[in-house]
């Protein structure tokens, strides 16, 4: 085991964007002497840009939070981090126990939550500086298997999903905004009974009884109506 860095010299890095949070935790590892910096958040949601600032600095540790505004998830920074040597500490409001798996199996150290006392925070920092281990081999395991499992039905979910012809897809997108058989039908121009057997066929493509359960599965696979979809485009 390496000997600890004076605390000084470590230097942690919070990729955050609530700032009151941020500006707490910063202040609170800067009581306990650490070497602490903030990492301002590209508008744009470049990631080749954040991430060309934290090699550029260095740091011993990055805190990062997984919900970043306008920037998206932050799970993508995690594994280029890792790679690089960087030792990587998710703290998240989100309570989603399969997204903290997700985290740890792209080599996060440890997810803690926002709800915890900042010593919590501040002890897990000790610890990666000590070399001592900050999350149970049992806990980690848990919490990957978790995402493991959700990936899985979210891919089965999916392929249901994938059944449905363009205009099954626009139609579900439409349940999923609350609009009624009579509203879809009216805005397309079509008859009441079309509607109707469109939203049929799209119950038994998804495999449930109800149009309410049909925009439950949607939501729980993460999908979107052709509508919202965004073109991909390159990381910058």
């Amino acid at each position: 085991m390496t000997a600890p860095a004076p605390r000084r010299q470590l230097k942690v890095l919070i990729i955050e964007d609530h700032a009151l949070f941020a500006e707490s935790l910063e202040l609170a590892l800067n009581l306990d002497g650490y070497d602490v910096r903030r990492l301002p958040i590209p508008e744009g949601g470049g990631t080749q840009t954040l991430l060309s600032s934290v090699m550029r600095l260095r740091p011993r540790i990055v805190l990062l939070d997984l919900d970043l505004g306008r920037f998206g998830d932050g799970v993508r920074l995690i594994t280029p981090m890792v790679r690089a040597g960087t030792n990587v500490v998710v703290v998240t409001a989100s309570t989603d126990r399969a997204r903290w798996g997700e985290a740890l199996r792209n080599g996060a150290r440890k997810v803690l939550s926002k709800s915890q006392p900042l010593n919590e925070i501040l002890s897990t920092v000790r610890r990666i500086n000590q070399g001592f281990p900050v999350i149970d081999v049992e806990e980690r395991e848990a919490l990957i298997a978790l995402w493991h499992e959700q990936t899985k039905e979210r891919g089965a979910l999916q392929s249901r999903l994938a059944l449905l012809t363009p205009r099954e897809e626009v139609v579900l997108g439409e349940l999923m905004q609350g609009h009624t058989v009579s509203d879809i039908a009216a805005g397309s121009v079509v008859s009441a009974a079309t509607v109707r057997t469109q939203v049929k066929s799209i119950l038994a493509k998804l495999e449930v009884s109800s149009q309410l359960a049909a925009v439950g599965l949607a939501n729980q696979a993460s999908w979107r109506p052709p509508a919202e979809r965004k073109p991909s485009h390159p990381s910058n």
